[in-house]
């Protein structure tokens, strides 16, 4: 692992300004760029320090706190280990928040994330990759269907209501991908019932998506997250050989 350099960094969007967090090998060279999406805790210690692993590994990464609109990071105070079985009023805080940020919204906040990798002296010319958590993998399939041209490869993990019956659910831009694309559900997660494990499923086989699903058995919603209750050691072992093996297929 190559020592890494990470820094805040504003991001302007079409709405105000996005802070965000910048790993990349201390080198300064540019490296192939890794777009990663937060889960609904945000950006906090624990996702700079995903960032400095994918970092490590030979990549730049953008990790933008995509709730800006509502203030800077932190923008819901976390406790050190969070459980929100302990502490309901955690998601009380954050489920509004989160429910505001429609897909519309969000893929204007995408153009502005993508425009900045593509701007940046220590980013690789070409397209990126994306991996996104819980909410997150929602925005990182939208992101790999509204900007093709720019999206080499995503990833989401722990994913809830990614093939919903609703208008605007994520799976639904399944004919417009051309990355590939790679999702680890967690089998005991009530955002993703069985049924739209299969929908997504369907939509990403029936578009032609290079694509593979799987479902980590006995893992909760936040699997890859060591901060919080629902962390596995296993899942998140293997979340991270997927997701590598996805960025050296990709770059």
């Amino acid at each position: 692992m190559s020592s890494i350099q990470g820094t805040a960094v504003d991001i302007p969007t079409e709405d105000g300004t996005a802070d965000a967090y910048l790993a990349h090998p201390a080198d300064g060279s540019a490296r192939p760029a890794v777009l990663l999406y937060m889960d609904a805790f945000g950006l906090r210690p624990q996702l700079r320090s995903m960032a400095d692993r994918l970092a490590g590994a030979g990549y730049a990464v953008l990790v933008p706190n995509v709730f800006y609109r509502h203030g800077r990071a932190p923008v819901v105070e976390l406790p050190e280990f969070i459980d929100p079985g302990a502490r309901p009023e955690i998601f009380e805080r954050i489920g509004p928040i989160m429910r505001e940020l429609t897909p519309e919204m969000a893929m204007r906040d995408a153009r502005a994330y993508l425009r900045r990798l593509a701007d940046s002296p220590v980013v690789a010319d070409g397209p990126v990759a994306v991996t996104g958590y819980c909410m997150g993998a929602r925005l990182a399939l939208l992101t790999a269907g509204t900007y093709p041209e720019r999206v080499a490869a995503a990833a989401g993990f722990h994913g809830g209501r990614l093939a919903t019956d609703a208008p605007d659910s994520p799976h639904l831009v399944a004919g417009d991908v051309t990355a590939e694309l790679y999702f680890g559900h967690a089998d005991e997660d009530p955002s993703l019932p069985v049924e739209q494990i299969e929908r997504l499923e369907e939509a990403l086989t029936s578009a032609g998506v290079r694509h593979t699903c799987e479902v980590y058995s006995g893992a909760h919603h936040g699997f890859t997250q060591s901060d919080a209750a629902a962390y596995d050691r296993a899942g998140d072992e293997r979340h991270w050989a997927a997701l590598l093996d996805l960025l050296r297929r990709t770059f």
